[in-house]
């Protein structure tokens, strides 16, 4: 009697223990869950910032392609304008150059009294093409 009552302390204890173990084991289960839950909810955040941060990578890339196309509409607009600009002054430079023009430069000078050297410099004639003009419109 003695060793089942010793038996059935042992298995009672052992019961006892397993009923323990039992216990922890679905406290650190249910805590394993709670941390499991937490992962998940935390890796559902980060999914929802990846997509947020490639919608505004693909927004950002659209409006760079945008300014780049606008960029290379700007460039052609100001290089057709650079050519435009090139060839009035060309037809200036080429204006400036004439002989007409080049003469009444010469008489409106000299009527306001500016010396041949003066008229030369300006024209960028020399002075005895200056006064060669000069004469042959007070002949005129």
């Amino acid at each position: 009697m003695q060793l089942s009552l010793l038996a059935l302390i042992l298995v009672t204890v052992a019961e006892l223990m397993l009923l323990v173990l039992l216990l922890i084991f679905f406290f650190r289960l249910r805590r394993s869950e709670n941390v499991l839950s937490q992962l998940q909810a935390n890796h559902e955040k980060l999914l929802a910032r990846l997509h947020f941060n490639a919608e505004l990578e693909q927004e950002l890339v659209e409006s760079f392609s945008q300014r780049q196309e606008e960029l290379r509409q700007l460039d052609m607009r100001l290089e057709k304008r650079a050519d435009d600009l090139r060839k009035l002054v060309e037809q200036a430079e080429g204006i400036s150059r004439s002989p007409h023009f080049l003469r009444e430069i010469i008489m409106n000078g000299h009527r306001k009294g500016r010396s041949v050297e003066q008229l030369a410099r300006s024209t960028r004639l020399s002075t005895d093409e200056v006064e060669l003009i000069l004469g042959n419109a007070g002949k005129g």
